[in-house]
């Protein structure tokens, strides 16, 4: 959560730096414009790119997370059976 903050406190910043020192270079109107655009786009293309690499990465990690989950369910059932076998030896002793 808090590196996501960061990460869109980053990106607010760098664009809204690049818009500002755009709007304040001594170029005409039409070059500022063309540049804003270029640079609007390059920042998008950069945060979708990002934004999949998270996709991603949530993802592979979902995955092993379920995976370990199905383990651990696993080794819980084996633990429960072999306590419940136990218990019916032990039961079966003494009846």
């Amino acid at each position: 959560m808090v590196n996501s903050k960061v990460f869109w406190g980053i990106v607010t910043a760098a664009a809204a730096g690049a818009v500002i020192g755009m709007l304040f270079a001594p170029e005409e109107g039409t070059q500022t414009r063309k540049k804003i655009k270029k640079k609007t786009n390059s920042l998008a293309s950069e945060l979708i790119d990002a934004l999949e690499k998270s996709k991603q990465k949530a993802g592979e990690t979902a995955d092993d997370l379920k995976a370990k989950g199905e383990q651990y369910k696993n080794d819980f059932k084996d633990k429960a059976e072999e306590v419940k076998e136990d218990a019916a030896d032990e039961f079966d002793k003494y009846n």
